[in-house]
């Protein structure tokens, strides 16, 4: 039963911090205003749009999140679903995840990177029912589940048909039809004796060291966001250590307080019994006997045993208050460390 409510906590608090990167509802009130990719059909602005319609859309049409942010931080951040007709999206990468259900992604914040700050999510983010785009983006990261999930994209199919286009457009011109020149007429020049030193750039040519520059502060970029996931993730391990050793501290004082009482009782045992054998008035070993028969219920029992069980129950006592401290230290320490990791 312990294990099991143990689990529960623990669980609950993991799931509680992975939701930090899902939006929960869509609530802003705001209006949707078209742009170059989607475009309005009533009144010059878009229309909500449910989110369970959003893996269901129909051809030509197209979905908006839009993320409304006080720049003050006097009020919550919202979101919502807009839509309309889909614009120009050639300038834009249609981004997938294999395996993960298209309206999970809906509710799922989009991250240009691994291990951004839960806040630090795109802000516009478009769907089609097929695929995700935002703006300048051909990969993204989302969270599902709690585990990131990259999207990956392809060239837009636009952009390759241009370039496909532009090299059709300039055929090859046959050697046969080449222009021949005359050795006589000085307004004509083979292109193997043209003066190529008038095409030099100023530009400095790359070598090693740029390119090794270069890979080294992409290193660099790689393991910051590396380093924002571990913070996190180790940010959650401490929060559900804290609650497990909260709980322990909390079951370590129960048995404290027991064997305070135990002590407690047997205490008050042993000040009647001295109090009755050394009274200098009643001073008698059969009074003491007959207390120690009628209260302890025990006649094989001495006075030393009685105290002996006291000793015992004070150790019992010192024992589960150190265990009680520790845990509730540990409790302390993981919780100020959540918290230090969580703000970073």
């Amino acid at each position: 039963m312990k294990r099991s409510l143990l689990m529960v906590l623990c669980l609950s608090v993991v799931s509680a911090f992975a939701s930090i990167y899902d939006i929960d509802e869509f609530t802003a009130k705001d209006a949707g205003v078209p742009d170059d990719y989607i475009v309005a059909e009533f009144g010059g602005e878009l229309k909500v749009a449910p989110a369970d319609e959003v893996s269901s859309l129909q051809s030509g049409r197209l979905v908006v999140r839009q993320k409304f942010e006080d720049p003050f931080g006097e009020s919550e951040t919202s979101y919502q679903l807009y839509q309309g007709g889909k614009g120009d999206l050639s300038s834009m990468t249609p981004m997938t995840a294999e395996g993960v259900d298209y309206s999970k992604l809906v509710n799922a914040k989009l991250y240009t990177r691994r291990g951004a700050a839960a806040d630090k999510d795109v802000e516009k983010v478009y769907f089609d029912g097929k695929a995700v785009y935002a703006p300048g983006l051909s990969t993204a990261v989302v969270y599902i589940d709690g585990k990131a999930v990259e999207l990956k994209g392809e060239a837009p199919a636009a952009a390759e048909e241009e370039e496909e286009e532009s090299v059709a457009a300039a055929p090859a011109v046959p050697s046969s039809q080449a222009e021949e020149c005359d050795e006589y007429d000085p307004d004509c020049e083979d292109d193997d004796d043209e003066d190529y030193s008038k095409y030099k750039t100023s530009a400095p040519v790359e070598d090693d060291r740029d390119y090794a520059a270069s890979a080294a502060a992409s290193d660099v970029g790689d393991r910051f966001g590396i380093a924002d996931e571990v913070r996190f993730w180790t940010a959650v391990g401490l929060s559900a250590l804290a609650v497990t050793a909260a709980v322990v501290g909390i079951m370590q004082h129960s048995k404290a307080n027991e064997a305070k009482d135990a002590y407690d009782n047997l205490s008050g045992l042993n000040s009647q019994i001295l109090s009755a054998c050394h009274d200098p008035g009643e001073a008698n070993p059969a009074k003491c006997e007959e207390i120690m028969a009628s209260q302890v219920r025990q006649e094989a029992w001495t006075l030393r045993d009685l105290q002996r069980r006291m000793e015992e129950d004070k150790k019992t006592q010192d024992s589960y208050t150190s265990a009680r401290n520790i845990w509730f230290g540990v409790s302390a320490a993981a919780i100020a460390g959540a918290v230090v990791l969580f703000v970073w």
